[in-house]
């Protein structure tokens, strides 16, 4: 599989990644992790999670199929909807409602951490961002405290 930078992280991701919100949802455990295996296998060291895949056990899912191999992928994951409210359920709205405020995100992102268990992820992305409701300047302070804090 070909190796690429990712922008300029440092990071070397293989040309194709998965998407992995099928997983912990439409998916279970066992077909997950013959899907992330094979991925492995192929060289594919690139997945793509958001802590409301599977309402957080898709995260959960990943983190016992990577194993011992967790050194070996870049693990990117979102957050910024407040799915923690009312998990499973979207109160008759399209989406749950978003919160980029950097108090949530901090807390989405612990949570992450948690279901993942690992104490980093490679990437972090806000989910579905619409920039005309956000603060940008107290929000990108905040990722730019967690990059530092690791």
């Amino acid at each position: 599989m070909e190796l690429r930078n990712l922008g300029r992280s440092g990071l070397r991701v293989s040309a194709i990644g998965l998407g992995c919100n099928n997983f912990g949802g439409r998916i279970g455990k066992a077909e997950t992790q013959a899907v992330i295996h094979k991925a492995l296998d192929v060289g594919i060291t690139l997945f793509d999670t958001a802590d409301t895949y599977g309402n957080g056990y898709g995260e959960e899912i990943l983190d016992k199929a990577f194993g011992a191999r967790r050194k070996d992928v870049v693990i990117a994951t979102k957050g910024g909807y407040d799915f923690y409210t009312n998990p499973g359920a979207r109160n008759g709205q399209r989406e749950w409602p978003q919160d980029m405020s950097p108090k949530f995100i901090r807390f989405a992102l612990e949570k992450s951490l948690k279901r993942l268990n690992t104490d980093y992820v490679d990437l972090y992305q806000l989910h579905n961002v619409k920039l005309a409701d956000l603060r940008s300047d107290e929000l990108f302070a905040e990722l730019d405290l967690l990059v530092k804090e690791g």
